[in-house]
């Protein structure tokens, strides 16, 4: 993981030592932040950041939703702030950590507190292991259910949120497992512990192939930025994209399992709870979504222009030192 020099606090660059949080604070005590997760790709035009207005507005959106009424910075604000931390940083690539967090509150109220606003970048080449991609990896279903809707807001990226998370996939690595499935609270399939999943089954029929992806509904689950890229290249490419509920045992059957997110990008399961998915390996339409997205993400597909943000220069004057 390559460290970085700069950060960005509230209005400015400071040198990365700075980026600290106050223990009394909400965000530290009751993991009341919100984040996003955003990727900087290197193509031949240079450092772009790949669907840098939607992820914004889901930052934004989320702190609508947990009850922020004033916040310290504008979508504008954002935008310019993460391509700031980019190029003082010079990373050609990057994952890019975008935050609003709480500071005070201790009375649990939202008015009780400050609003800062952060942004962290880092090099972050391969979030499920440098063999994921190619081989695919092996998952378990969580002990661990998500999240209720009426428990917590499901369409925000809270903090807090994350450490059922983390609950299920600790217990999956020392399970000796790479990822965890999390079930909703309907007992049907939700979302891994950072990605959204996806489901191929019955692909070929009486030798014709069969163009349907399914996925898990949106009214649970986090509505994955890059889950609605590879939905976009399906169908591009002609494949049918089902939302209907997806039974455990639905996973163990199908011909093809796989996982998209902004950190893990697109890869295959190549076997869940001790039974092999498919040929065990990544199949056929989960490697050529994987290869769409790589041309995406590298300036050369069609879609690039228009998910493509170009990182510009660094302003020198944004640089508080």
């Amino acid at each position: 993981m390559g460290a970085a020099r700069y950060i960005w606090i509230d209005d400015s660059l400071r040198p990365a030592s700075e980026g600290v949080v106050p223990f009394v604070s909400a965000a530290v005590q009751y993991g009341f932040s919100v984040f996003e997760g955003i990727r900087c790709y290197a193509t031949d035009q240079g450092p772009a950041v790949f669907r840098m207005d939607e992820h914004v507005e889901r930052l934004l959106d989320s702190a609508h939703i947990v009850g922020f009424r004033e916040l310290p910075v504008t979508a504008e604000q954002v935008k310019t702030a993460i391509n700031q931390t980019i190029a003082a940083n010079e990373f050609s690539s990057c994952y890019i950590r975008p935050m609003i967090y709480l500071d005070g509150a201790m009375s649990l109220t939202v008015e009780a507190g400050q609003p800062h606003f952060v942004v962290a970048v880092w090099e972050w080449k391969a979030f499920l292991g440098a063999e994921a991609k190619e081989h695919g990896i092996r998952a378990n279903v969580a002990s661990f259910t998500r999240l209720h809707p009426n428990i917590m807001m499901t369409k925000a990226k809270v903090s807090g949120n994350y450490v059922s998370s983390i609950l299920a996939k600790t217990e999956s690595h020392r399970a000796g497992f790479d990822e965890a499935i999390m079930l909703g609270p309907d007992g049907f399939v939700a979302e891994c512990t950072g990605e959204n999943l996806f489901v191929v089954r019955n692909n070929v029929r009486n030798n014709v192939r069969n163009k349907i992806i399914y996925t898990s509904p949106r009214a649970g689950i986090l509505e994955g930025i890059t889950r609605d890229t590879v939905i976009a290249l399906a169908r591009d490419l002609g494949y049918s994209v089902v939302e209907e509920p997806i039974s455990r045992d639905q996973l163990y059957i199908a011909d093809e399992v796989f996982v998209s997110g902004t950190a893990a990008e697109v890869v295959a399961l190549r076997e869940i709870d001790f039974r092999v998915i498919g040929d065990g390996k990544t199949g056929p339409i989960t490697r050529t979504l994987q290869q769409e997205f790589d041309k995406v993400v590298s300036g050369k597909h069609a879609r690039s222009a228009e998910w493509l943000a170009p990182v510009p220069k660094l302003n020198a004057a944004a640089v508080r030192t």
